[in-house]
């Protein structure tokens, strides 16, 4: 049987940053996934993945010393420099300016695909043993937690979950987690537009929702954005059942066609869209991470980002230990993790939950305050600086 000090439960961008984070040390580790974890050939002409991340430049930075982002640069990667933001019910708005904080760019949007592709890239390159295409995984707890695979048994000092939001891992530790139903879906996809994005992230709150043009790199004299629009379930239902024709139309009109025309669409994908929060973030040498630890509404595109600031945090507790010669899988080195993540993954849960009912809200003197509020705050250099700084992770 196979011992590894830490045993990583899910390879995706959260699961494959970690063992990178942690592969110059004197470690074993074992990254297991249901899925592939070779990287794929990209093809340049290739259409846009559906599932994109807005990166700020803390995530950006994490990349770069994991020596993965040269790899994300050389397939797809558009840097934006501007957000602006915009009440779709009344007359506020708000406009981000990186260069006005003295930065270059505000974040990067990245397709999912293509940030794991870079990571596999990297990792094929490190002593981590990865056991790919596991469908059914059995563990027996203790010390060590016995995992049994398709075809061997392998043990771990310490399993990290970043299995996802619907961890069977966290679920088999007996961590406790509460969840929240937004009652919103979201549709996702990438549409050409008529005219140039301006290396400009846009976001209008409306009566049934958030939706996002994010910017895309274009090909030649043509444009692209990756949307995230969400509806109601029943919203939802209809805009997936519109022929291509209606729902760039449907589209073109709920964004005020600030680009011009929607021109296409590629097919619709849609999720549904629910907040959750472990009430622990490690039990019994378990340990949570990403989506198996928090989700949180997609408004600010900061979910990802979130999960990549666990990863940082636990891999310097992990290797701090391990440099004193600690036990890296004790609980005082866990509860570091959880003190350092669980208060910064609240705060932000609860301010997006309170963007959305702020702007979901129909009072009208909500809506007078909220639209004062983003005209107020526009006129404000410095408090926009500051917010651009949280923004960005800084």
């Amino acid at each position: 049987m196979k011992s590894f000090d830490l045993v990583i439960v899910g390879g995706g961008m959260v699961g494959a940053s970690l063992a990178l984070s942690l592969a110059e040390k004197d470690l074993k580790i074992a990254l297991i996934d249901q899925q592939s974890l070779t990287a794929q050939a990209f093809a340049p002409d290739s259409i846009y993945a559906p599932r994109v991340s807005a990166l700020t430049e803390a995530s950006s930075r994490l990349f770069q010393q994991l020596g993965a982002w040269e790899y994300m640069t050389s397939q797809r990667v558009m840097p934006y420099q501007n957000m602006y933001v915009w009440d779709g019910e009344g007359t506020g708005e708000i406009e981000f300016d990186a260069s006005s904080a003295g930065f270059k760019t505000l974040g990067h949007i990245v397709e999912n695909d293509v940030i794991r592709n870079a990571l596999l890239q990297k990792l094929a390159e490190t002593d981590i043993e990865c056991f790919p295409g596991q469908s059914t995984i059995d563990y027996q707890l203790g010390e060590p937690h016995q995992v049994q695979l398709e075809s061997e048994q392998i043990e771990a000092r310490l399993l990290v979950a970043t299995d996802g939001a619907e961890s069977p891992l966290r679920r088999l530790s007996g961590i406790p987690s509460s969840q929240k139903d937004y009652l919103h879906h979201a549709v996702v996809t990438t549409v050409e537009t008529e005219r140039y994005h301006q290396d400009t992230a846009w976001q209008v709150f409306l009566d049934t929702g958030p939706l996002a043009f994010l910017p895309m790199p274009s090909r030649g004299n043509k444009h692209y954005c990756s949307i995230v629009w969400s509806l109601i379930p029943n919203r939802a239902d209809e805009v997936l059942l519109l022929d291509d024709e209606a729902f760039c139309r449907a589209i073109q009109l709920a964004f005020e066609s600030r680009l011009g025309a929607v021109i296409s669409a590629d097919p619709r994908f849609r999720f549904p869209l629910k907040q959750r929060h472990a009430r622990h973030y490690h039990r019994n040498r378990i340990v949570l991470a990403g989506d198996a630890a928090h989700t949180i509404h997609p408004l600010a595109g900061q979910g990802v980002n979130l999960g990549l600031q666990d990863v940082e945090a636990l891999s310097e507790e992990i290797i701090r230990a391990v440099d004193r010669g600690d036990d890296f899988s004790a609980s005082h080195i866990l509860n570091r993790y959880e003190r350092r993540r669980m208060g910064s993954n609240l705060l932000m849960m609860k301010s997006m939950e309170g963007l959305q009912n702020l702007f979901a809200a129909d009072d009208i003197g909500i809506r007078w305050l909220r639209n004062a509020g983003l005209k107020w705050t526009n006129r404000l250099p410095f408090a926009k600086d500051v917010l651009i700084k949280h923004a960005m992770g800084l």
